[in-house]
């Protein structure tokens, strides 16, 4: 018991460092204890299995609020702002996009989400539309960073092709890549944005 003086928050950011350096795959209650320098217990003492210390991880991977529209900003370019927002909060940690996508987003961020939900309702959405609004681009989002740090993944590791043969084979798709970006391109992400944001702008309030 005399190594519960251990803070939470100093397990949670040990954490999330660990996790950039050997990845989610690679996160264990084990390894986080050695780079405390304290036993497994200790730990145990403010969470009680590994799933509730990834949950607590996802939850300050959150902690920053997406904030609500600015002073005569329109739905549209919030929505927008929130988006890259949330992308680049997912990117700030290896894996972070999957350690969200397991975790248990809690209390807090469900109060932000509230209060998001009660700014689009000011801007005329209906409650239902303004849900469904914001978890599309929420979904989005989150599922292109999934893929994005794979990808990042598979470049660490060498996963690489030949790019003349892919070429060759895959015309129509180079040009593509060649002419818009990457499918993992902020280019590729802005654009699937935006056809999301028009979708909603089809049904949104005038």
């Amino acid at each position: 018991m005399a190594q519960k003086g251990l803070a939470r928050d100093t397990v949670v950011r040990a954490a999330l460092k660990l996790l950039d350096e050997t990845g989610l795959e690679g996160l264990s209650v084990r390894r986080l204890a050695a780079r405390l320098g304290v036993q497994n217990p200790a730990l145990y003492w403010h969470f009680r299995n590994k799933q509730e210390l990834l949950d607590e991880m996802a939850r300050e991977l959150l902690a920053h609020d997406m904030g609500g529209p600015a002073e005569g900003e329109g739905w549209r370019a919030w929505l927008t702002r929130r988006a890259h927002r949330y992308r680049r909060a997912l990117l700030a940690h290896r894996d972070g996009a999957r350690l969200v996508a397991v975790g248990n987003p809690g209390p807090e961020v469900a109060r932000s989400f509230e209060a998001e939900l009660r700014a689009l309702t000011g801007l005329g959405f209906t409650p239902a539309r303004g849900l469904h609004a914001i978890t599309a681009i929420s979904h989005y989002t989150l599922g292109f960073v999934l893929n994005e740090q794979a990808a990042l993944d598979r470049q660490a590791r060498g996963d690489g092709f030949d790019l003349a043969a892919f070429a060759a084979e895959h015309p129509l798709t180079v040009e593509g890549v060649r002419t818009g970006g990457a499918p993992t391109s902020d280019e590729a992400f802005a654009h699937g944005l935006r056809l999301i944001l028009d979708g909603i702008a089809a049904s949104a309030p005038a």
